[in-house]
């Protein structure tokens, strides 16, 4: 399967941190895998002049998804920090738009739509399809996707791209097949032309 990217297409990349790296204080278990499929990705679309959006975590200190604060999570992505950089490894576009979630202290977001200008961003552009990849598949690439879908954009989920906490074993799997079954194709970025 050939799925050639053009006019109104965008490429989406999720969370791709270094505290979400193996060594970060929230690891993804091989997160680091990810890196090399979207770069490819991120080269294809800056070659043919197409949008590269690249959401970030991007929380204050006393963030409510932190355990201190009482929420699931030990303290990641702290704003400004070397935890809340993109990966030096990952080569995003110099025209890359990066989009910050979960500002707040009060307020989480796991969707990079959640709080912020990506949608108005994407429909400025005439976007009416998606290629999304990152981290992670159960919490914010499946948030950001069924957001996506919920606008009547057309998803193209990078399978080879994406990596699970997997908190409960099988939450990636699960994750995965909720995304197929409310629209999100999955392909490969061998499949992008």
């Amino acid at each position: 399967m050939t799925l050639t990217v053009s006019s109104g297409d965008a490429l989406i990349i999720v969370d791709v941190q270094n505290d979400f790296l193996p060594g970060g204080a929230l690891a993804v278990p091989q997160g680091d895998r990810v890196i090399e499929p979207l770069n490819r990705a991120a080269a294809l679309f800056e070659a043919k002049g197409l949008p590269v959006f690249a959401t970030r975590d991007w929380h204050p200190e006393n963030h409510c998804s932190f355990k201190p604060q009482g929420g699931p999570w030990p303290p990641h992505c702290v704003a400004g920090t070397r935890g809340a950089e993109f990966a030096p490894s990952l080569r995003l576009p110099a025209a890359t738009v990066v989009i910050s979630k979960a500002t707040t202290a009060e307020r989480d977001a796991y969707s990079g739509f959640q709080g912020t200008e990506l949608g108005n961003e994407l429909k400025r552009r005439g976007v009416k399809r998606v290629v999304v990849g990152g981290l992670a598949t159960d919490y914010c690439v499946l948030n950001t996707v069924k957001d996506a879908l919920a606008q009547g954009l057309q998803v193209l989920l990078l399978t080879d791209a994406i990596r699970a906490v997997d908190v409960k074993p099988g939450d990636g799997g699960a994750a995965q097949a909720e995304m197929e079954r409310r629209g999100a194709v999955p392909i490969t970025v061998a499949d992008l032309a």
